[in-house]
């Protein structure tokens, strides 16, 4: 299945959420290209991308450039990998439909059951209890959905937070696996709905973003910090880890699996917690300045020199680089309009 969600995010990307983006102007060029120059280009593909101050000084002698022209290369260059803004709505757009449809299907599966309103029953006939096809297919989607996110995170979009998204889709991975075979599904069932909840307004956040509505991106994020805080830092704790840490070892007594279930989910509180803190720096920062900030994993990198366009040589008579390219260059963002700020 994990293999499907590739196929299917493919199709959608090309099939729906592109017609979309360009429905709604979403801009489709990415960052602008740094000129060409064979030597720089060299340097980044074959030696570093993030040059130490001794070899900026070496290439300045070399090109007749001034360092921070080509600090400012560099730096456009690697923006030059980075996706366009049409590529990340498609992702969202990808993200969002997933969500949306997997937290309905689990909202109407779980007001049928008794453990959604009394967890104790979570553990009522454990180890000995019937798994339903419905939450067996709901269990197997998920899994697959976060197996296709632990791979795909090598491909997509990528983040300064790569390391801890990467961490929380292996412990995902593995205790929606560890639960699926000790047969805890019941109670993952009621972790999946309510992680499954702040993500959907994350996406949508996004979206709003890109498509450049900044009031409704705004109060999205603002919607969804609050959703956040409240389901992974106040519910997540007083449901999920009370049922598991304390009614779990009452009804069943000690046994390995309770402890190992349970170190898994304190590793995900402490991840909530440190997305806690970015959210909230987040809306602070938009509260000081009235609007909604950067987000630490800002894919495109910034620089205050970004207003000059042309590489300064250091003879001022001439404009041509010494290995023959020309001196126009771009400015460090997108190639048209106004930057946008970045994904909340």
């Amino acid at each position: 299945l994990g293999g499907c969600f590739f196929f299917c995010s493919s199709v959608s990307h090309r099939f729906i959420a592109k017609p979309c983006a360009l429905g709604l102007k979403v801009q489709a060029n990415g960052p602008q290209k740094a000129q060409p120059n064979a030597i720089l280009e060299k340097v980044f593909t074959a030696i570093t991308k993030h040059p130490d101050e001794k070899r900026l000084e070496g290439l300045s002698k070399q090109l007749d450039w001034d360092v921070r022209s080509i600090q400012r290369w560099f730096r456009q260059r690697r923006n030059q990998e980075k996706p366009s803004t049409l590529t990340k709505f498609c992702e969202s757009m990808w993200r969002f439909t997933f969500y949306l449809y997997i937290f309905t299907y689990g909202v109407r599966f779980l007001k049928k059951t008794p453990w959604l309103w009394n967890t104790r029953q979570c553990w009522n006939g454990y180890p000995y209890q019937p798994l339903m096809p419905d939450l067996h297919y709901y269990y197997i989607v998920e899994l697959s959905f976060y197996w296709s996110l632990m791979f795909s995170q090598f491909i997509d979009i990528k983040r300064k937070d790569f390391g801890i998204m990467f961490t929380h889709h292996i412990v995902a991975v593995i205790l929606l696996t560890f639960s699926y075979v000790t047969n805890l599904t019941r109670v993952g069932t009621l972790t999946l709905c309510l992680h499954d909840v702040a993500d959907i307004v994350l996406e949508a956040a996004k979206m709003a973003n890109y498509c450049k509505c900044q009031k409704l991106s705004d109060l999205l994020f603002f919607t969804f910090a609050i959703v956040f805080i409240v389901s992974r830092l106040g519910i997540y704790p007083l449901w999920i880890l009370n049922t598991t840490l304390f009614e779990l070892y009452e009804a069943l007594g000690n046994f390995p699996a309770l402890w190992v279930f349970n170190v898994l989910l304190v590793i995900l509180q402490i991840l909530h917690w440190f997305w806690s803190y970015l959210i909230i720096k987040a809306a602070y920062k938009a509260i000081s300045k009235g609007k909604v900030a950067k987000d630490d994993r800002s894919d495109i990198e910034s620089s205050s020199d970004e207003e000059e366009t042309v590489p300064r040589s250091k003879t001022l008579h001439s404009p041509i680089t010494t290995n023959g390219t020309s001196g126009a260059n771009g400015t460090n963002g997108y190639l048209t309009g106004g930057t946008c700020s970045e994904e909340h």
